[in-house]
């Protein structure tokens, strides 16, 4: 009886202690699931990314592509995945296509009404003349066209590209902050579509959300500068009478910009100053358009930007920013598009820059088999920070130096500028052709860029010395050269001298361009 007694006691007791211990890890795998808001399978989330891309935009998505095609497993996280409404990346230069057909994804500018444009339309005090992109180019093999189009269209395009391939998986999820192991990129902890909060690993990490991206702090220390204020709105069923235009109207106090977005839209913008920026709440910005932006536009272009106005058009306004690219110095993690590096918009290449860069980055991560060694993979993306150099310095110093050039002023040193530019824009032959190529991104080269600004400063202070140089003039020409330097010298510091100047370097990126091409 007794050692009945003395079995069911001991069998109690470990019935006790298992049924104890099965509760314990129960509850201890509860709490930690309740900590992370989500059980995170490591091989679901960790080991089966090889790259994690935080933002599903041009970038993003292009980026995801071109990897998995690669043979990468990419997990891509977006905070939202309908279809974006905005106001800037509509309008791809010529050079912009070219990188998209290397990346395979040319068909994305299909099916969404994208509109062809073949250059720009200036305006000026009444004066008009064209601008056309070169159709002959010899650094150039691709047909010298650019595209506009809604930027949302376009971005769902490439995600539904990216998402058809099998190794890409495209998740909606607002990521919080990356994890971090003694100075190297783990991977990134983020809410997904139900608001479980949980972690997905990868040995590359690449941060891609854009100009308002959070996670930029905790990776780079540079600060994106506010210029001014884009302000637009889309005037609907109408269409231009020189559709293939970009029309750059040299208004004040900024310039105008009216183009074709799509058959039936027309999206028209003008740049306003931070300092005297009209209340859109109080109506203070519709009676300035009316009454100072759209008398300064064409009569031919006048009537459509009015129809959007008298319509109640919604109006967006976005800040225009410059940031200088800097790398992160901490390892597994690299910064791409308008989170890494922004110009002023007035040039319309920002996508272009941006996937130049993807191009650039992939042709560099393809030798790699694994990459877990987070020292090669700082190889790598130190070495793509220097080889995109002839690109990116050339369109953000063209673009920071274009945009001050278009601001109006009644000083006759920047006025003289401004006539400079347009004069020399619309001269053609070698001038035209030059600056076009310049713009489109069909001639990424900073000797050419310093080259056209150089001449334009001359040909500005002729123009300021002639018929005779009088003592005013004398003054006016050395502001003016005092102001071509200002515009010039703090890009050309900012990009990096000898990395935008040095001969290999120019020598890299074309090496990338016909590595591209064989792709």
């Amino acid at each position: 009886m007794d050692i009945a007694f003395t079995h069911v006691c001991v069998w109690t007791l470990l019935a006790f202690v298992l049924t104890w211990t099965l509760f314990y890890v129960t509850n201890r795998g509860k709490k930690a699931t309740k900590l992370a808001d989500a059980v995170v399978d490591e091989r679901k989330d960790g080991a089966a990314a090889d790259v994690i891309i935080v933002g599903a935009g041009v970038g993003g998505s292009a980026l995801a592509y071109a990897l998995a095609k690669d043979g990468r497993r990419v997990h891509v996280i977006e905070r939202d995945m309908r279809e974006p409404e905005r106001m800037m990346g509509e309008f791809m230069q010529p050079g912009g296509r070219l990188m998209l057909s290397k990346l395979g994804l040319e068909d994305c500018l299909e099916d969404i009404d994208a509109q062809k444009a073949t250059g720009f339309a200036v305006y000026k005090d009444g004066k008009e003349a064209v601008a056309p992109f070169p159709v002959e180019n010899n650094n150039f093999s691709y047909e010298p066209s650019a595209r506009s189009f809604h930027n949302g269209r376009f971005v769902q395009q490439l995600r539904r590209k990216a998402s058809s391939l099998p190794n890409v998986r495209l998740e909606e999820g607002t990521v919080k902050s990356l994890i971090e192991e003694k100075g190297v990129i783990k991977g990134v902890i983020y809410k997904n579509k139900v608001c479980e909060e949980t972690r997905a690993l990868a040995p590359l990490t690449v941060v891609c959300d854009g100009c308002y991206s959070n996670l930029r702090r905790s990776l780079n220390d540079n600060n994106a500068e506010i210029l001014s204020y884009l302000v637009g709105f889309i005037s609907k069923n109408c269409r231009l009478e020189e559709p293939e235009n970009l029309h750059l109207i040299l208004s004040k106090p900024s310039f105008t910009m009216v183009y074709q977005i799509s058959s039936t839209d027309v999206r028209c913008g003008f740049e306003v100053l931070p300092e005297n920026f009209p209340s859109i709440a109080n109506g203070e910005m519709s009676t300035f358009m009316k009454n100072t932006i759209a008398p300064q536009v064409p009569p031919k272009l006048r009537k459509i930007f009015l129809k959007g106005i008298d319509e109640g058009a919604q109006i967006k306004v976005v800040p225009a920013k410059r940031m200088s690219a800097s790398l992160s110095k901490k390892k597994g993690v690299i910064v791409l598009g308008d989170a890494f590096n922004m110009r002023h918009p007035a040039i319309a290449s920002g996508m272009m820059v941006l996937l130049s860069d993807i191009l650039i980055l992939r042709r560099l991560l393809q030798p790699l088999s694994n990459l877990g060694d987070a020292n090669k993979v700082s190889e790598v993306i130190n070495s793509f920070y220097s080889i995109r150099k002839p690109m990116s310095a050339t369109v953000n110093t063209l673009g920071n130096a274009f945009s001050q050039v278009l601001i109006g002023s009644t000083d006759e040193a920047k006025e003289a500028m401004r006539q400079g530019v347009y004069d020399y824009l619309c001269s053609g032959g070698f001038r035209t052709s030059g600056m076009m190529a310049l713009l489109g991104g069909m001639n990424p080269r900073p000797l050419s860029l310093i080259y056209h600004l150089c001449a334009i400063t001359i040909s500005s202070i002729g123009h300021l010395l002639s018929p005779f140089p009088s003592p005013l003039r004398i003054w006016h020409s050395l502001k003016l050269f005092g102001l071509a330097l200002k515009m010039l010298v703090p890009n050309l510091k900012a990009e990096g001298v000898s990395q935008m100047l040095f001969p290999a370097n120019a020598a890299a990126y074309r090496k990338s361009y016909m590595a591209a091409t064989a792709l």
